[in-house]
């Protein structure tokens, strides 16, 4: 009878902590969105959608925010209590562990990249075009739109978004595989805007 009463109550415990966790899972997603928009996809040019991003691409630009080894800029929340104090990634993520940060890109994985509606040029995204098959299809196929490359959805994410990062990995302040590094550096001003053009045109 003690071996009955010891496993309900072991199994009570389990059962309270599950839900527990469950409810400060669901309290950091919520505090996610609150930047990010509902389930990740994002209605503002300077920041990014997440819902469907490749995991490993997901968990890795966590561990490296939680490392303060990306720039981080500050930021406003866009929706639900915008009364909190402006954030940056690194703050949203310095106390997270190894397994919520895996938990969290598996959760936006799971949901679908929507791409932003936005305006573009269309000479500028046909010249992105050949920009894009000559230095980025082999990591970034189908238009920067494929998740299994594993390389970071960029066809259709957001323009703003996209302009800032590209000027952070050409600068420096990004860390990018040495392959990426070489095409980068083989950019001119006007390729880049092409660039952006054509991943905004991925609609």
């Amino acid at each position: 009878m003690k071996n009955f009463y010891r496993t309900a109550i072991s199994l009570a415990l389990g059962l309270f902590a599950a839900s527990a966790f469950a409810q400060d899972f669901d309290a950091i997603v919520a505090d996610c969105n609150g930047c990010h928009g509902d389930d990740g996809v994002s209605q503002w040019t300077d920041m990014p959608t997440i819902a469907g991003m490749p995991e490993f691409v997901h968990a890795d630009a966590l561990f490296i925010y939680r490392d303060n080894a990306r720039p981080c800029a500050v930021s406003e929340y866009r929706q639900g209590d915008t009364s909190r104090p402006a954030r940056s990634m690194c703050d949203v993520v310095a106390d997270l562990d190894d397994a919520t940060l895996e938990d969290l890109a598996a959760h936006y994985f799971a949901l679908p990249f929507v791409a932003a509606k936005q305006d573009f040029d269309p000479a500028l995204a046909e010249a992105g075009s050949a920009v894009h098959d000559r230095l980025c299809e082999q990591c970034h196929s189908e238009a920067g739109t494929n998740p299994d490359d594993e390389a970071g959805i960029l066809g259709g994410q957001w323009m703003g978004y996209m302009e800032t990062t590209m000027a952070q990995y050409l600068a420096g302040e990004r860390e990018q595989p040495k392959q990426m590094e070489r095409k980068m550096n083989e950019l001119t001003d006007d390729d880049v805007k092409a660039l952006l053009h054509f991943y905004a045109a991925q609609q």
